[in-house]
C-alpha cells in the first residue's frame, strides 16, 4: 500500500512537489469516476490520494461525498470530521458533516454545523435556508417529545370514522368489495397505480386499518414451513420503485397461495412511488395473510421517512394523519422470519454481541421506533464484512460482522444460513461468508443512477438451496427519485 513520505524521504522540494502532483492526479481520476457515478472507484482513488497527501481537506471532503452517495454515512461523517481537523476553516467540511448527521437523524449536531456556516457566511442564502430548515426539524422534534405522554399514544385509528367517508360519484377507480380486498381489486388497483392515479383515501384507510390488525397479531420472529414440493420467493429492497415491483410480478407471477412471497423490508423512501408500492404490498398481505410475508427494514421508521421522501409523499398524495397511521402500521411489521427451522431472513443482519438466540428475537418488543443499539437495531441496520470479528459500521449505526460471527450464530441456533438485504449489489445479489450470508436487493438501477441489476431468490422446500433470478430496470414515468425528500437531503446529495 502507498504511504505518505516522511519529510526526510522527500530529499527535496522537488520530490514533495512530485508527490503532491501525483496525489492531485489521483484526485482528478477519482473526480472523473465520481462524475460517472462509479462511486466505489472514486472512493478508491480519493483514498490513494490521501495516502500520498493525508493533510488535504478537499480529498477528505470529496471522499465524504462519495461515501454519502453509497449510503456509508458513518464513513462520510468520519471523513468530514477529518477534513475539519486538517483545516478548521474549510467551510465545505461543515456542509459535509451536517449532511452526514442529517442522514443519520442527528439533527442537533447538523444544526451546530449549519450555524457555523451561517456565522462565517452571513450572506450565503443557501446556507441560511439549510440552517432554517434544520432548525425547524430540531424544534419539531422537541415539540413532539414535549407532547408525548407516558400513557400509550392514542392511535390514529381511534379518531377515524371510515364508514362516514364518502366516495365521490366522479371517482371511477378501484374500491374494496364489502370492505374486503379481493384479487380483482388488487389487479384493478395495480393498473390504476400504473396510470399514476390515486386510490381513494377511504380505500387506503381501509387497507391500513385492516393490515395493522393483521400485523399486530404476528410475533416479532415469524416461523414458517415450506412443503417439499413448494417454493418461496424472497425479494429485497424495493424502495418506492413501483414499476420494477410490477415487473417482478410479471416475471415471477402474482402472489397466491401457491406462489408465496417474502418482501424483506425497505419498501418505501427514495423512489417516488412509495405509496403505490406499500399499498400494493399491504393489499396482498390482506389477501394472502399466510402466504405473503413482510419484514421491517430500517426505512420503515419515522426518521428515515422524514428525510428520504415517504412522509413527504404521503402528505402530498394524502394527509399528515395518514402518514401517522403508516408509522403505526410499520411498528407492527415483524423483524425476522425463520424458514423450515434452517434459514433466517432479516433486513440488516446479525448482532453487535455474541449469544443472541432465536428465543431472544421472539421476545423483542417491536411496536416502537428502533433504538440506537441492541438486537432490534442490528436486525434492521447491520452489514456483513469479509474479515473476521466486528467493526464500526460504515453507516454509523449498528455494526459490521464477519464470517466467524455468522458461523457462530448459525451453529448456536442450528441454522444453515441467513438471507438479508439492505445493500445495493451490482448483480442484485451477493453470496458471502462461505455461502452462509446471502444479500438480495430488488431495486434495479437504484435511484435511477446506480446501474445495478435487481434479483429475487427462489427457495424450495425440498432442499432450501437458493436459486437466484436477476432482472433489469424498466421505464417509469418522469418523476425523479427523492422528489418528496426533505429539501436538505436533496440539496446535500447534489
Amino acid at each position: 500500500r502507498l504511504r505518505p513520505l516522511r519529510p526526510s524521504e522527500y530529499g527535496s522540494e522537488k520530490k514533495m512537489a512530485e508527490v503532491t502532483n501525483e496525489a492531485e492526479l489521483l484526485k482528478e481520476k477519482a473526480n472523473k469516476f465520481f462524475k460517472e457515478k462509479d462511486y466505489e472507484n472514486a472512493i478508491k482513488y480519493y483514498s490513494e490520494a490521501l495516502e500520498l497527501n493525508p493533510s488535504n481537506a478537499i480529498y477528505y471532503s470529496n471522499r465524504s461525498l462519495a461515501y454519502l452517495r453509497t449510503e456509508c454515512y458513518g464513513y462520510a461523517l468520519a471523513d468530514a470530521t477529518k477534513a475539519l481537523e486538517v483545516d478548521k476553516n474549510y467551510i465545505k467540511g461543515y456542509y459535509r458533516r451536517a449532511t452526514s448527521n442529517m442522514a443519520l437523524g442527528k439533527f442537533k449536531a447538523a444544526l451546530k454545523d449549519y450555524e457555523t456556516v451561517v456565522r462565517v457566511r452571513p450572506n450565503d442564502k443557501d446556507a441560511r435556508m439549510k440552517y432554517q430548515e434544520c432548525n425547524k426539524i430540531v424544534k419539531q422534534k422537541a415539540f413532539e417529545r414535549a407532547i408525548a405522554s407516558d400513557d400509550k399514544k392514542k392511535s390514529v385509528v381511534d379518531s377515524l370514522d371510515i364508514e362516514s367517508m364518502t366516495i365521490e360519484d366522479d371517482y371511477v377507480g378501484p374500491k374494496l368489495e364489502d370492505g374486503k380486498v379481493t384479487l380483482q381489486f388488487m389487479k384493478d388497483m395495480m393498473d390504476w397505480f400504473k396510470d399514476q392515479k390515486k386510490l381513494h383515501r377511504k380505500c387506503a384507510y381501509q387497507i391500513l386499518v385492516q393490515v395493522k390488525d393483521v400485523l399486530s397479531k404476528l410475533p416479532s420472529l415469524v416461523e414458517i414451513t415450506i412443503k417439499e414440493t413448494d417454493k418461496l420467493t424472497i425479494c429485497g429492497d424495493t424502495h418506492g420503485q413501483y414499476y420494477d415491483l410490477l415487473n417482478i410480478f410479471e416475471l415471477n407471477g402474482l402472489p397466491s397461495e401457491t406462489n408465496p412471497y417474502l418482501f424483506n423490508g425497505d419498501f418505501v423512501d427514495r423512489g417516488s412511488f412509495s405509496v403505490e408500492v406499500i399499498l400494493t404490498l399491504f393489499g396482498f398481505k390482506l389477501l394472502y395473510p399466510d402466504h405473503f410475508h413482510l419484514l421491517r427494514g430500517n426505512h420503515e421508521t419515522d426518521n428515515m421517512n422524514q428525510m428520504y421522501g415517504f412522509e413527504g409523499e404521503v402528505k402530498a398524495k394524502y394527509t399528515a394523519q395518514m402518514f401517522q397511521l403508516f408509522s403505526e402500521v410499520f411498528q407492527w411489521l415483524p423483524l425476522a422470519q425463520c424458514i423450515n427451522n434452517k434459514v433466517l431472513v432479516m433486513h440488516g443482519g446479525l448482532f453487535s454481541e455474541d449469544g443472541v438466540t432465536l428465543e431472544d428475537l421472539r421476545k423483542i418488543d417491536r411496536n416502537r421506533q428502533p433504538p440506537d443499539s441492541g438486537p432490534m437495531c442490528d436486525l434492521l441496520w447491520s452489514d456483513p464484512q469479509p474479515q473476521n470479528g466486528r467493526s464500526i459500521s460504515k453507516r454509523g449505526v449498528s455494526c459490521q460482522f464477519g464470517p466467524d460471527v455468522t458461523q457462530h450464530f448459525l451453529e448456536q441456533n442450528k441454522l444453515d444460513y441467513i438471507v438479508r438485504s439492505h445493500e445495493v449489489k451490482a448483480e442484485g445479489y451477493e453470496v458471502t461468508h462461505s455461502g452462509k450470508c446471502i444479500t438480495v436487493f430488488s431495486a434495479p438501477n437504484y435511484c435511477d443512477q446506480m446501474g445495478n441489476k435487481g434479483a429475487y431468490i427462489h427457495l424450495r422446500g425440498s432442499d432450501l438451496k437458493p436459486e437466484f433470478h436477476q432482472f433489469t430496470a424498466v421505464p417509469h414515468p418522469n418523476v425523479k427519485p427523492m422528489a418528496y425528500a426533505n429539501t436538505l437531503m436533496q440539496l446535500g446529495m447534489m
